[in-house]
């Protein structure tokens, strides 16, 4: 029998090969050698399935044209073409070996704030300020008049008031820190018990509970209601002398609709603190403005939760806010200052990159022109008008097999739920829908859309008009069989 293993190359000779050379200048020679080991394991494997074991004399495993030729016989008619193949393959492996997994993609979902994608994209301002502070130094704690440390905190904190009106706040890295932060701040030993209605014990995203955030502070969780009323009388019975707050957190991942009674907040801030108690007010998304102009349900604001008497208000900064990863907590400046002093504090604090974003996203609100900066309202706002257009001149561009249907866009990301916008969608239909769906997810870039009966659906209101050629250069790929 031939032996087929000794046809392969070396390492050597394929690394000399004008395309690993290309390939060793930009991502190192040690990635590039891995890959060629890698790709020659992978033909010696092909090898053994078909002959067997290197002097085997036995009959082959498999038959031997189920195989490419190349693989076992390790060159082409002229000798090189093996090797060429092999130079090809490696230095693939290679260049995707060392591809970062995280990338970016258009989102054609329709859905606006869309956890798994993201959430909510950033305003150019907010990229511009990161990447301002992230190139060289900056005066992330350090007080440039003094001459001396400065706090973080310092940097956020008066456009944070400016646009809530709160006496004092603090920002950390997400909003489940936030609320462990905020209680393990204020708990203590024999004053450590939390009042909730058991309709606000919610399930966020990947599976967390806000019991189990809870719990994890040492506060212990009393739960009074049911899941559909709760009355202000529950609360009361509730409150003894190991009760230090009592808790709202807004449920912005569902709706209870029909039989369900909540106690309004202001009535829930005048019975805590006739008890000496604190109000938490957990938003969850965090919105600004008023979703109602935009043909939205109504959704609760950090100025009305202040107003109504919360002591701590506490919501995400990329939800409904359209900023970076944050958890912002809003209230009172001598709670505020308990949590910026507790050590955990250190630990969920949030890194320069993170708050010259949010302090260029803020700068929108206090300017007036979130509407027009920040893309999650940009999108909310988006008239239906200038979306048909947008749909048309795309299913111009693709051509046969492409129509224009009415649908609508999701606000998502546990924010406003059930609640949707009217749009329209560019529809694809085609006999392997999914092999499409995944063709588009799989190329450069990835293109997410959605599949509804039968058809591939994408939804110009998530999608950035920048983005539209790359697209269109994607549908056209995907539906001819393209990567």
């Amino acid at each position: 029998m031939t032996n087929s293993y000794r046809r392969l190359p070396s390492v050597d000779r394929v690394l000399a090969d004008e395309r690993l050379r290309r390939a060793a200048s930009e991502l190192g020679i040690e990635a590039v050698t891995d890959a060629v080991r890698d790709e020659l394991a992978a033909r010696r494997g092909a090898i053994t399935r078909t002959e067997g074991p290197r002097g085997s004399t036995g009959s082959p495993r498999a038959d031997s044209s189920t195989v490419r030729p190349e693989l076992v016989e390790g060159r082409g008619s002229d000798g090189n073409e093996t090797l060429e193949a092999i130079a090809d393959a490696a230095a693939a492996r290679a260049y995707a070996a060392l591809r970062p997994s995280l990338r970016p993609l258009i989102n054609a979902t329709g859905v606006i704030i869309h956890t798994n994608l993201g959430r909510a994209p950033l305003s150019d301002e907010a990229i511009a300020a990161m990447a301002a502070v992230s190139r060289g130094y900056s005066n992330l704690e350090f007080d440039l008049a003094a001459g001396e440390r400065g706090s973080r905190h310092e940097h956020i904190e008066g456009l944070l008031r400016r646009v809530t009106g709160a006496e004092a706040a603090i920002a950390v890295n997400n909003n489940a820190s936030a609320l462990l932060l905020a209680l393990t701040a204020l708990v203590l030993p024999g004053k450590d018990e939390v009042v909730i209605s058991r309709g606000q014990l919610v399930e966020i995203g990947g599976g967390f509970r806000v019991p189990e955030v809870m719990a994890q502070s040492g506060a212990r969780l009393v739960e009074v209601g049911t899941t559909n009323r709760t009355y202000l009388r529950d609360y009361e019975a509730a409150i003894g002398e190991a009760t230090a707050a009592v808790m709202r957190v807004h449920t912005s991942n569902f709706r209870v609709s029909g039989f369900a009674e909540s106690t309004p907040l202001a009535d829930l801030a005048r019975l805590a603190h006739e008890r000496g108690l604190f109000l938490i007010d957990d938003l969850g998304s965090g919105c600004l403005l008023d979703t109602r102009v935009y043909g939205l349900a109504p959704e609760p604001t950090p100025q009305e939760s202040l107003r109504a008497g919360a002591d701590l208000v506490l919501f995400s900064g990329d939800k409904l806010l359209g900023g970076p990863q944050a958890g912002i907590v809003l209230g009172r400046r001598e709670l505020i200052e308990r949590l910026r002093r507790h050590a955990l504090a250190r630990a969920v604090r949030m890194d320069k990159a993170s708050i010259a974003a949010l302090n260029a996203t803020l700068l929108h609100y206090a300017k007036g022109e979130a509407v027009a900066k920040v893309p999650v309202w940009r999108m909310i706002a988006t008239p239906l008008a200038a979306i048909d257009r947008r749909a048309r001149r795309w299913a111009r561009a693709i051509g046969e097999g492409a129509r224009v249907v009415d649908g609508r866009s999701m606000v998502g990301g546990g924010s406003l739920p059930e609640e949707s916008l009217p749009t329209r969608l560019l529809s694809l239909a085609t006999p392997d829908v999914d092999g499409l769906a995944r063709r588009l997810r799989l190329g450069d870039p990835p293109v997410v859309g959605r599949v509804e009966h039968d058809r591939l659906l994408l939804d110009p209101r998530t999608v950035d008009p920048r983005d539209d050629a790359a697209l269109l250069r994607a549908v056209r790929s995907a539906l001819t069989g393209g990567g």
